[in-house]
């Protein structure tokens, strides 16, 4: 590596006891200081975002569990702000500057692949590294880095293969990820399912390149996950009414019910809404998805579209078109619904990716690109906990019909 990009490096090898401490509490603070700013921003952008009150409904809610990352002059203290949302639409505060699963790691593995996605070039990759998780990569030269890529790339083409016929996978979510990132002349998008087994296990099943809208690449990701051993329909699937999946869907899984995401047609809807409507309108569309029953959430769809079909036709018609996917979810266990309404679950694994607004400079390539995001997926995925309430995947798995998210007993099930 150049030695001119370590000129304005102090050496802190072998400091002192007491100047390790003062550098290491001025380090706690300016971490502090970035993630208190982080939050701010964050929370700026729902400003806009009232209660019927007129309160905020997104507002700090303390932090996380104070924990260590390991940094250059050792491990730092740091507690990272969290948000609540107050009107019933689950929010959350991730820092870009400490991800979830970097700072619960110090491994390389997590480290590598979420830096070179911020755009940090293989040559510049050890100074980053060594600030980030500390002396384990001290010495990491651009040959170390571009051989971690191959071989990562290697184990992404090891995984796109691998056998999925030993589980039985009951919901499945589709989203497709634009990073902001160019992958040779063009940019693409990855487009990613996820699934969940019938022990509540969530992984990743499918991450390829593609066209969002196009039914072609999605029917091509299906297809491979067929051929992989999911040969059973999964029961449900999730995703965006925007994509080129549903179409896909209807061909390789003719039998899997579909429901959109409720975060996708919420911003879709308020789109064709002037901003002084939106936070009513919004408040409006909460009451759809969190009624308890499917027939309260008809009366409140109802009333949404008669309050703004005269006036907002697009908004209505953008709403109405989806009305039998937006509501799939109350046949399926009430326990279940935070998790099926939407593609939070992908959305999650990869918003410090999404969300970036600078573009890294120059390109990279295809193969980099998906075995990167492969990589930063695959740490996100340990992290997962079990789908909440799993146990009900059983009777899912069995075919027992639910209404308004209760099983039905065996009498109302042959009536049904």
């Amino acid at each position: 590596m150049d030695n001119s990009s370590n000129e304005n490096v102090i050496n802190l090898e072998q400091p002192s006891d007491m100047l390790t401490d003062l550098i290491r509490n001025h380090a706690r603070q300016l971490i502090k200081e970035a993630l208190e700013l982080e939050v701010a921003e964050v929370l700026q952008e729902f400003q806009e975002r009232r209660l019927a009150d007129g309160r905020q409904a997104v507002c700090r809610s303390g932090y996380q569990p104070e924990r260590e990352i390991q940094t250059g002059i050792g491990p730092v203290p740091v507690k990272v702000p969290k948000i609540r949302s107050r009107d019933g639409q689950p929010e959350s505060f991730n820092s870009a500057l400490v991800p979830p699963f970097i700072k619960r790691t110090r491994s390389l593995e997590a480290a590598i692949p979420w830096l070179y996605l911020q755009g940090i070039s293989s040559g510049n990759m050890c100074t980053a590294l060594e600030a980030l998780v500390g002396p384990e990569a001290k010495g990491l030269s651009a040959n170390t880095v571009s051989r971690l890529k191959q071989q990562w790339s290697d184990e992404y083409n090891v995984w796109r293969q691998s056998d999925l016929s030993k589980d039985e996978w009951v919901y499945i979510w589709a989203d497709g990820i634009y990073s902001g990132l160019r992958a040779e002349d063009e940019k693409l998008c990855v487009l990613v399912v996820m699934g969940v087994n019938q022990r509540g296990e969530k992984h990743f099943l499918a991450i390829e390149d593609g066209v969002r809208e196009s039914t072609q690449s999605w029917q091509e990701v299906l297809l491979k996950l067929k051929n992989r051993g999911l040969k059973k329909a999964p029961k449900l699937a999730i995703g965006d009414g925007a994509m080129g999946f549903w179409a896909a869907l209807d061909k390789i899984y003719p039998s899997t019910k579909q429901q959109r995401c409720w975060v996708h047609k919420t911003r879709n809807v308020l789109n064709y809404l002037p901003k002084k409507s939106q936070s009513k309108a919004k408040e409006m569309l909460h009451d759809i998805w969190n009624a308890d029953t499917k027939k309260d959430a008809e009366k409140a769809f109802d009333l949404w579209i008669k309050v703004y079909q005269d006036k907002q036709l697009k908004a209505a018609q953008c709403l109405e078109k989806d009305r039998e996917e937006l509501l799939a979810f109350y046949d399926f266990p009430a326990v279940h619904w935070q998790s099926i309404r939407t593609t939070n679950p992908i959305e999650s694994a990869f918003s410090t990716i999404r969300h970036r607004t600078k573009r890294a400079k120059g390109c990279l390539s295809r193969v980099t690109m998906l075995s990167m995001i492969f990589k930063v997926g695959m740490c996100a995925e340990s992290q997962w906990r079990k789908l909440r309430g799993f146990e009900s995947l059983a009777q899912v798995i069995r075919g027992i019909q639910f209404k308004d998210g209760v099983e039905l007993n065996k009498k109302e099930q042959k009536a049904a």
